[in-house]
């Protein structure tokens, strides 16, 4: 079980508040972290993962025209992501991942570079990040970062 997410669970459950996560280059594996804490139901109101670009616009309905100018990889598109999940969730915080795991650039970005979007209440921050390591790696620094983040906020 991961300590963060533990730690998390007993924070946000003592203040009552929910989450919820849109998730693309992370695959899911956020909620499966979370899901992984005995208890998590208790905040933990679901995800989304969108992994094509074309969900993300269909489900999410992220403007294509933001899409093509600024790329899936980008704090404009995590920004709208957390936002989106915020509302259609109905949750306190939601948290977002877009970004480029590898093992090839996409849209001209290079492996590595990821955004982290948190919506609190309709307000969004989003953390830029140059990871290294494998595809696995750039994953798991990704959702321990967030859960960081998500526990600074808190």
């Amino acid at each position: 079980m991961n300590e963060l997410a533990k730690e998390l669970q007993i924070k946000m459950s003592e203040k009552g508040l929910t989450l919820g996560s849109i998730e693309s280059f992370t695959g899911g594996s956020f909620a499966a972290t979370i899901t992984s804490v005995p208890g998590a139901s208790r905040f933990y109101k679901g995800a989304l993962v969108t992994y094509a670009t074309s969900e993300k616009i269909n489900l999410l309905g992220l403007s294509e025209e933001k899409v093509n100018t600024y790329g899936v990889v980008s704090k404009e598109i995590a920004y709208d992501m957390a936002l989106f999940g915020e509302r259609k969730l109905d949750v306190d915080y939601c948290v977002s991942f877009t970004g480029n795991a590898g093992p090839d650039a996409m849209e001209g970005k290079p492996v590595g570079e990821v955004y982290i979007g948190i919506a609190y209440h309709g307000e969004v921050s989003v953390y830029p990040y140059n990871l290294k390591g494998s595809r696995e790696e750039i994953q798991k620094e990704a959702i321990n970062i967030a859960l960081e983040c998500l526990l600074k906020q808190i």
